[in-house]
């Protein structure tokens, strides 16, 4: 059976799964679902996805899972882009977990509200665009020592944190500002074909 891959492309979450998949030559269908249209909203995707979000996935097994974070990591397991040396691979769950937390939630939600709201950068919450800028410093500090987050080769945290950050000047983020980031993200996008 072929994975069943749910997810709206304008979606970073959606792409870094979409990608994952890829780069592990996993078979899969990608079923288009436009959250701009509410259909994560219907009741057939509800009942597969409660939650009501994309991406969600409908593994071989028939089984169905949610979240951009855990479906990757679930589609990598076994995978050189989990490290197998224990703290490499906490390193990859600490970025990660401050890519949904402290990344996402900022230069995400600038982009969308820019490119899809159509709100000018100069009406952004100020705060929102601190952030950004904050998660891109951290991103510029780490990737100033190393060519990816965990150190010498790709992982899922390259994918997963590369999706919003490669369209972060759509929310009004000047990457020429991170020269270490803007490098990263070229050797990221050609690792992945993109």
């Amino acid at each position: 059976m072929t994975l069943r891959i749910y997810g709206d492309t304008k979606s970073g979450n959606c792409l870094k799964v979409k990608w994952t998949a890829e780069c592990l030559h996993l078979p899969f269908n990608w079923i288009e679902v436009d959250i701009m249209k509410s259909e994560s909203r219907t009741a057939d995707f509800l009942a597969m996805n409660p939650a009501g979000q994309v991406p969600a996935v409908i593994l071989d097994d028939g089984g169905a899972l949610a979240q951009s974070n855990a479906i990757m990591l679930h589609l990598a397991e076994g995978s050189t882009l989990i490290p197998s040396a224990p703290f490499e691979r906490a390193k990859m769950y600490e970025w990660l977990f401050w890519e949904q937390y402290s990344h996402e939630p900022y230069v995400a939600v600038a982009r969308f509200q820019v490119a899809y709201l159509g709100k000018p950068v100069s009406e952004l919450d100020p705060k929102l665009v601190e952030r950004g800028h904050g998660a891109l410093i951290r991103l510029e500090t780490q990737l100033t020592h190393t060519p990816y987050l965990v150190g010498e080769r790709l992982t899922l945290a390259d994918i997963a944190l590369v999706a919003y950050t490669r369209v972060a000047h759509e929310g009004g983020f000047d990457l020429s500002l991170y020269p270490a980031v803007k490098a990263w993200v070229g050797r990221v996008e050609v690792a992945l074909g993109l």
